[in-house]
């Protein structure tokens, strides 16, 4: 008899950062990975999420946009102590992602990085961009998250910050309304979650630091004075010691 189930499942990253054509180059590596299932179009529940801990810096212009610091990070494991659990959580379904290339990318390379003859991971799990999928539904207009959420009319207030379970379960929401109409999810953190949230808000408030100024030093001064003396045109003084009068 055939099966005629259908086993998807939703994915997200985040990353130490970026090289400028988003290749996961530079050797940044993978620091959180959410994803949740769908069967027969509906949230079973079932979900994988873990952080990780990269053994390399994190990059300013990553932190901003989602927040997890090198600190919060120092406890997590290797990418080598989950990857069995990850690979049997996505073998064989259909991975949504959006904007595949990047995340799938990352992931091969993660795979690589164990040198243990792990296959591309397009060749066991067939994947799914739902960037590209709302391109055609929508050409011409933005179609990250955040508009699509605006568009699908999506509850997506507690998204302060980018996370990869919080934008798996919105992704989730989004991808079924895009391919057929989806009413009755409810986007909803759960306690765990939501503490995990909060602790990374506070801490990037507190190592996002203000503008450090630098006064020049007295020395600086009397040597600027100086050098304005020195500055003459047509036997006037110079235009910058004249305001300082």
């Amino acid at each position: 008899m055939k099966n005629n189930t259908t086993r998807q499942v939703v994915l997200d990253t985040e990353t130490t950062g970026i090289n400028k054509l988003g290749l996961p180059y530079e050797g940044h590596r993978i620091i959180e990975i959410g994803a949740v299932e769908i069967v027969n179009r509906g949230l079973t529940g079932q979900f994988f999420h873990t952080y990780l801990k990269p053994d390399r810096p994190i990059d300013p212009e990553a932190f901003n946009i989602h927040g997890i610091s090198d600190n919060f990070l120092s406890n997590k494991p290797h990418f080598s102590q989950i990857a069995d659990n990850f690979f049997s959580f996505i073998y064989g379904s259909e991975l949504i992602v959006h904007n595949a290339s990047f995340d799938i990318g990352f992931i091969d390379q993660e795979f690589f990085l164990l040198k243990r003859n792990i296959a591309k991971v397009n060749t066991f799990c067939k994947v799914i961009d739902s960037l590209k999928l709302a391109r055609k539904i929508f050409p011409g207009k933005r179609n990250n998250l955040d508009a699509l959420c605006d568009r699908y009319l999506i509850d997506n207030k507690k998204r302060s910050l980018h996370g990869a379970l919080i934008d798996a379960k919105i992704l989730a929401n989004v991808f079924l309304h895009m391919t057929g109409g989806q009413t009755s999810l409810n986007f909803i953190l759960n306690e765990k979650e939501a503490q995990s949230l909060q602790k990374r808000k506070k801490i990037r408030r507190q190592e996002k630091t203000a503008l450090k100024i630098i006064y020049a030093s007295v020395d600086e001064e009397t040597m600027h004075k100086r050098y304005l003396d020195m500055i003459q045109y047509n036997n006037k003084v110079c235009i910058w010691k004249r305001r300082q009068q």
